[in-house]
């Protein structure tokens, strides 16, 4: 665990779904996952290798911030979801989160994500770099 100020970064590989989904809700991003489906949002937990939370204060809050990723630990990590909840965004937590993946994962490991289009800016400003050549197959539900 790393802790900056008042906000305390773990990995959660257990993380409650209801946890889970009440960030999603409150972050904005309930609109596009499957917020009320919780087999889905349970079966997306667990297929998560890393799971990093963020929680104000001292352990036992709720969690105001959630990484949900895939990763090798040796060349690459897909970042799934990056969620902060509304009251807790401007606070740091969404570069605190990245930071503590960063730190965990390694300088060898590149960091990849698909941004919503009104989280680009946030990416651009932590140092992202934006890359044209993606793909994508869409689900059917």
């Amino acid at each position: 665990m790393a802790e900056n100020s008042r906000i305390l970064y773990a990995h959660e590989p257990a993380l409650d779904v209801a946890e889970f989904r009440r960030v999603l809700v409150e972050s904005g991003l309930g609109e596009t996952r499957p917020v009320d489906d919780e087999a889905r949002l349970r079966a997306m937990l667990s297929g998560a290798n890393l799971v990093l939370t963020a929680r104000l204060d001292v352990a036992g809050k709720p969690v105001v911030g959630v990484i949900r990723a895939m990763t090798d630990f040796s060349w690459v990590c897909y970042i799934s979801e990056l969620a902060v909840s509304q009251s807790a965004q401007g606070l740091g937590i969404g570069k605190g989160l990245m930071a503590e993946a960063r730190r965990r994962l390694g300088p060898s490991v590149a960091i990849s994500l698909i941004s919503m289009p009104d989280a680009v800016g946030f990416y651009e400003r932590i140092g992202m770099k934006r890359m044209a050549d993606a793909f994508w197959f869409s689900r059917k539900r």
